[in-house]
């Protein structure tokens, strides 16, 4: 990774631990609003693929250690799932592909969360845990639609600002 590159993800990874501290410390709640998620997707849009991934990766792990939030277990492989997705794929489809920003964002917004799904149906089959899939599905969406609004108004309004 080029330092460039490098330095920019380690800030994105820092506004990624600073946003949900600062709402939690107003009172908001991470799981309405989604701050983590706005600096990985422009990871993502902005660095490109490898950048998203690693941000991904990283920012919800080190959250997770460092503040509790989110806690290990459950929530932290799903997120993880989540949001490394939502990384490597922003960055894919904008900087590789070439898609258009909308299309970009929107895609990696409904694979991330196919793969939180996914790991959600399948990891709970294999432990032989029995989760109603489609309740936790529509209530991630219904409790975090102010996030994903804020995420679609932000994200291209900053990716205009920022990228040249």
């Amino acid at each position: 990774m080029h330092g460039t590159k490098l330095t920019r993800s380690a800030l994105f990874i820092a506004a990624g631990l600073v946003l949900p501290l600062l709402l939690h410390s107003l009172g908001a709640a991470g799981s309405i609003f989604l701050p983590m998620h706005i600096p990985i997707l422009l990871a993502g849009l902005w660095l490109g693929p490898d950048c998203g991934l690693t941000v991904g990766v990283i920012t919800p792990a080190l959250s997770s250690l460092l503040t509790g939030m989110p806690p290990l277990l459950p929530i932290l492989p799903l997120m993880l799932a989540e949001l490394t997705v939502y990384g490597w794929c922003s960055g894919y489809l904008y900087r590789c592909w070439h898609c258009s920003l909308w299309l970009s964002l929107i895609t990696a917004m409904l694979a991330g969360r196919l793969a939180s799904l996914f790991l959600l149906a399948f990891g709970a089959e294999a432990l032989g845990i029995r989760i109603p899939v489609w309740s936790y599905v529509a209530g991630g969406l219904i409790t975090g639609l102010p996030g994903i609004v804020i995420q679609l108004v932000l994200i291209p309004a900053i990716m205009k600002r920022i990228v040249v």
